[in-house]
């Protein structure tokens, strides 16, 4: 019986530009404290265990913890050489004291900062600045604008500009753009001379409308890294976690999952393993990026990585 040949532990140049990246990283907003607190030994230990594992590429965000989580990975991949591995961080939100009463926030025990959209040329550099502090490094290897959905327009004229010329100067090494919707990063992609997408949650055994996305990269050597390859946990566990989106699920979604993981083991595959493995296994998509609250959480991702799949449950979800 054929299967497919697990091959994370490579590294994949992201586009033509881009760093070579494992095709699994780490994805650090659950080390933001989102909707659960994880102490500072916790996440150590979830870096730690990612190092361990083999995944050299690191991605985090101003937004998640409100600095939290830039401030953990910089703590944590301070014990290795800054050239064995590669880290992303984006911009589009600076972080500001609050004027009055903090706005409400889906990560918890937070500081005193609160993040604002700016997408000004102004606002990049200084999120950049802020990054570097907080990430303890000299330099940022990819550099995503965030969630532009409302803001398309100061991105394009502000925002992506500024990137490129620090790109151009070498300054920063890659420019991107991350985001959980497909149309605006076909504009982009059409528009800009990115290195790489970050698309979330749109192209997954539940939702492939990303698919023309990545055909498109694939033509214009963009690099694609994925996101939300659970939905945000209905394909991790449709029973336990039973949500999509960062929302409970309809029960069409959990009858659909459902579905996936009883086909998944007709062939003696998990769920996640199917789940993480299907986006692997595109050719336009370079890297995977997972999120983790604990070093369990990250060997149970490397497993589901690792783990060998018979090319018969491919066909089989192919007719489903």
């Amino acid at each position: 019986m054929a299967v497919t040949a697990p091959d994370w532990l490579t590294r994949r140049r992201l586009g033509a530009r881009g760093p070579a990246v494992t095709r699994l990283g780490l994805g650090g907003a659950p080390l933001g404290n989102m909707f659960a607190p994880v102490s500072d030994d916790d996440a150590r230990a979830t870096i730690d265990a990612a190092w361990s594992a083999g995944i050299r590429y690191f991605d985090t965000a101003p937004l998640y913890g409100h600095g939290l989580s830039e401030r953990r990975f910089g703590q944590a991949l301070a014990a290795h050489p800054r050239a064995d591995y590669v880290l992303s961080t984006k911009v589009g939100r600076v972080l500001h004291p609050p004027e009055g009463e903090p706005p409400p926030t889906i990560f918890t025990g937070v500081n005193d900062l609160v993040p604002h959209f700016d997408f000004t040329r102004d606002g990049v550099l200084r999120s950049i600045d802020d990054s570097l502090l907080r990430l303890d490094t000299d330099r940022l290897d990819i550099v995503l604008v965030h969630d532009p959905d409302d803001h398309e327009d100061v991105a394009q004229r502000e925002a992506f500009p500024a990137l490129l010329r620090l790109r151009d100067d070498g300054v920063i090494g890659a420019v991107g753009c991350g985001m959980n919707q497909v149309p605006m990063l076909e504009r982009f992609v059409a528009d800009i001379d990115l290195d790489c997408v970050l698309l979330a949650g749109r192209y997954s055994l539940l939702d492939r409308s990303g698919a023309p996305l990545l055909a498109t990269c694939a033509e214009r050597g963009v690099g694609v890294i994925l996101g939300g390859v659970f939905n945000s946990g209905v394909l991790a566990d449709p029973d336990a976690h039973a949500s999509y989106d960062y929302a409970p699920a309809e029960p069409a979604v959990v009858e659909r999952a459902r579905d996936l993981r009883k086909r998944g083991a007709a062939h003696g595959v998990t769920l996640p393993e199917a789940a993480l493995q299907f986006a692997l296994r595109h050719p336009a998509v370079t890297t995977v990026i997972v999120g983790a609250r604990s070093a369990a959480e990250v060997m149970l991702d490397a497993g589901f990585a690792a783990a060998v799949i018979p090319d018969a449950l491919w066909a089989d979800l192919e007719r489903a």
